[in-house]
This record gives C-alpha cells, sequence and structure tokens, in this order.
C-alpha cells in the first residue's frame, strides 16, 4: 500500500481510483497514529502542526508519567490521588476529545472518498469512524473516569491529621467497622482493629482487638486516662466494654476532644484510639472507619468476594437458632454484598472470637481481590460505594504514599494476630505487658543468625 513518487498525497492523481483508495488508507491510519500529520501532508499544513505539536506534547506528558512511575512513583500516586490535578486531567482529555474529533472530521473532509473504488471507499469510511470513535472515546472514558475519581478522593479524604512519620518503620492505622443497621441507634464499632504497615515492604500485620474486651487502658496523654486512670470500669454507659467507649465518648465526653472534627475525626474515634493505642503499644495517628451497612454494597460493586467457609453459619434467628431465614454452606463460596455482611457478622453458633477471625478473613479476601483490573471495570460502582461507606483522617496528601505502599502490601502475605484466649489473651482483665510483647515479636522478629 504505498504511493509512486510521481502521486504524491498532496497532489495525487484523483483519476486513478486505486491510488486515491490508498491516499485514504494512508490519511485515515496516520491521522489517527499522529493526529495533525494528515493536514501537513495533504491539507492546511498551519492547522496541521497545531495538531503535531499537540501530540508531541502529548507523547512527553505520557513519557514524564512513565519516568515518575519507574523512577519516583510516589510522586506520580500523589498527582494521580489529588483531587485538583485530576480536574486539570479532565480538561486536559477533554480537550484531546475534541482536538482528535476535530482532527477526524478534516482528515474525512481530505480523503476525497469518492474517487476511490466503492468497496475501498466504504471500507476507509469505516475505518475513519472507527478509529476517530476510538480515539475521541478513549480521551472522553478518561476524563470521566478522572471526574468520578476526584471527586470520590474529594468527598473521601480531606485535610485530615496532620502528616506524620512511620514509627518504629510501620504506619499503624485504627480500622473500626460500624455497626449501624436498621436495628441500631446509631453508629457503634463492631469491628475494631489496627493495621501496621511496613513503611519499606509494605507487610502488612492485622491485630484484631475484641470488641468486648474489659479492663482497658487509656494513654496517659489521653482525656480519658484522667477520668479512668486504673483502666476502663464504673463506666458512663452500661457495658464497660472497648466498643463502649466510642459511644460514651461521643455522648458524654465530646468536649474533651475539641480539636476532633476538624481534623476529620470524632470524639468516639479519638478515645477509642487512645485506647488502641495503649492496649497495643503503637502509635496510631490514623484510623479508617467503614460502615458495616454499606459495605454490602461496596462488595457487590467488586463483584462479589470469594471465601472459604469453614463451618456452617445461620442468617437472622436467635440464640436458639430460631428463625434463621437461611444458612451459609461451608466450601468455597461466592458471596454477594449481603451474604458476606451476614459472614463477617453472623453470631449464634459460633464465638465472637470466631466472627472476628471470619472478619479479618473477609478483610483480606476483599484486599487480594482489589486488582486494578478489577476497580477500571466497576469503577463507577466501587467509588459511588466507597463514598458512602468509607470515612478517614489520613491526609489527602499522605494518599499517594499509601498508595504506593499498597502496591507493595499487595505482594506480601498479611499477618494477623487476633488478642483473643486463643492466643493467650484474657479478654476480661488483658495482660497489657503480655500483649505489647507478642506484638512487638511479630512486628520486630529477631534477626535471623
Amino acid at each position: 500500500m504505498t504511493l509512486q513518487l510521481g502521486e504524491p498525497i498532496r497532489h495525487p492523481n484523483t483519476a486513478s481510483p486505486e491510488v486515491m483508495g490508498r491516499r485514504a488508507w494512508w490519511l485515515v491510519v496516520l491521522n489517527f497514529l499522529i493526529p495533525g500529520s494528515a493536514q501537513v501532508l495533504a491539507g492546511n499544513r498551519r492547522f496541521g502542526r497545531f495538531g503535531l505539536g499537540s501530540t508531541l506534547l502529548l507523547w512527553v506528558l505520557v513519557l514524564a508519567a512513565v519516568v515518575l512511575y519507574f523512577a519516583w512513583p510516589t510522586q506520580l500516586y500523589s498527582l494521580l490521588t489529588n483531587p485538583w490535578f485530576l480536574i486539570g486531567v479532565q480538561a486536559v482529555l477533554i480537550a484531546y476529545a475534541l482536538i482528535w474529533l476535530v482532527f477526524a472530521v478534516d482528515t474525512f473532509r481530505l480523503l476525497r472518498v469518492v474517487k476511490a473504488r466503492p468497496l475501498a471507499r466504504v471500507l476507509v469510511i469505516l475505518l475513519a469512524l472507527l478509529l476517530a470513535v476510538l480515539s475521541t472515546g478513549v480521551a472522553s472514558a478518561g476524563a470521566y473516569y478522572a471526574n468520578v475519581a476526584g471527586r470520590t478522593l474529594g468527598s473521601i479524604f480531606g485535610p485530615g491529621a496532620p502528616p506524620e512519620e512511620p514509627t518504629d518503620g510501620y504506619y499503624n492505622i485504627l480500622l473500626l467497622g460500624g455497626d449501624a443497621g436498621p436495628d441500631r441507634a446509631g453508629l457503634r464499632p463492631d469491628s475494631l482493629s489496627v493495621v501496621s504497615v511496613n513503611a519499606d515492604t509494605g507487610q502488612a500485620t492485622m491485630i484484631g482487638l475484641p470488641r468486648d474486651m474489659l479492663n482497658v487502658p487509656f494513654v496517659e496523654s489521653s482525656p480519658m486516662h484522667k477520668r479512668y486512670p486504673n483502666g476502663y470500669k464504673r463506666c458512663d454507659v452500661s457495658a464497660c466494654k472497648l466498643n463502649s467507649i466510642y459511644t460514651e465518648a461521643e455522648t458524654w465526653h465530646a468536649d474533651w476532644y475539641p480539636d476532633a472534627k476538624a481534623e476529620g475525626s470524632t470524639p468516639g474515634i479519638e478515645a477509642t484510639k487512645d485506647a488502641a493505642e495503649a492496649l497495643t503499644g503503637l502509635r496510631i495517628p490514623y484510623y479508617v472507619l467503614v460502615d458495616m451497612q454499606g459495605f454490602a454494597d461496596l462488595i457487590d460493586a467488586l463483584g462479589g468476594v470469594e471465601v472459604t467457609v469453614d463451618k456452617r453459619l445461620p442468617i437472622g434467628g436467635d440464640e436458639q437458632l430460631r428463625g434463621v431465614v437461611e444458612w451459609i454452606e461451608p466450601g468455597v463460596q461466592r458471596m454477594d454484598g449481603y451474604h458476606a455482611q451476614w459472614f463477617a457478622r453472623s453470631r449464634h453458633g459460633t464465638s465472637d472470637f470466631d466472627r472476628m477471625e471470619r472478619q479479618r478473613q473477609l478483610q483480606s479476601a476483599i484486599i487480594a481481590q482489589f486488582t486494578p483490573q478489577n476497580v477500571m471495570s466497576k469503577f463507577d460502582a466501587i467509588a459511588s460505594a466507597g463514598t458512602q461507606v468509607v470515612t478517614t483522617d489520613i491526609p489527602g496528601d499522605m494518599l499517594g504514599y499509601f498508595v504506593n505502599l499498597a502496591t507493595k502490601t499487595k505482594s506480601e502475605p498479611i499477618q494477623t494476630l487476633e488478642l483473643t484466649p486463643a492466643n493467650g489473651i484474657n479478654q476480661d482483665n488483658p495482660d497489657v505487658p503480655d500483649i505489647h510483647a507478642k506484638i512487638n515479636a511479630l512486628l520486630h522478629p529477631p534477626a535471623a543468625e
């Protein structure tokens, strides 16, 4: 499909259908690969140079992104998770979609396909339409995703708490599962854990905290420590359990945490964080709260989650298993959001400690299935669910760093430590120094000789 020297693209032999057909194929393909080249060769050269300049600029931007990805990935992720930068990306992509559409239309004008043979005429027109839709469609889709991502990130990640350096080589985050079902008055932590991520390797360790643990201490700097210097007992609510700290601080002692709201948190979360720090011996600067009522939407948006069920679990019913509406059977199950939520929350027939392990199992399964391909294919639904499900005080300025760290986390096995009797922990009267020792041994194992 070559043109002879005597049949240039700008001044072809219009009387030859073969020449005009080959010319049309070349112009369509060149316009797709290098927008503006068709105009330089066969149309308005000034207009074509504008297209070539725009194309060159896009290549430079893509090359810069590739260099950043391999040399400074954190900086690239910081840009791509900045809502204002994403607004700029959206504007640029919309501009390129319009530019490519204009050049596609102008190229079609230059084809003069009526001079080609009938079959070539039809095929060239189809190819021109296909490539025009592909180029403008990709840019338009990119602009749409940038808009959705910017809105989602802006709604979840605000200024948050001040950025902090890792403590002893780890970032520690309090992960709360908020139980705000229709049968509950308000939200309370039903699932509590501390996620400790190695700042170098990305190795994640999940430390499960029993929600019914008693006599929980507070760090000495905490306002709650002044009220409960000997542990959380004789409290101002009905049950002095770990997950009751949230309710008490929210209801009775909100004034003890005057800066919580401004930093994207709440008094209840900050009080719970103070208890988790004392219990684990870890500095915990940030939290992530997952609303379990909306958790099902997130799993449905992911397309379900695959977990291995070890024991038959009831959906609904009372302690005598009366009124059970359905059973989750043992074996490998692909669960939708409704069944996954019950897998995590089902109580009767198993202990709270079993439920803790199932919650951690489900969290690990979701992390494993949060692949780029899965996220991109269901991006809109996941983003929509995320704004309803997740709240956090992780500052937006730290998001790029944590995204880069998360790419390392996915390649490492997740360690778990449940503070339960199975691991020698008495939840009614916890031995705090022993808990600290267990966590330290897990996070800082002795070097192999």
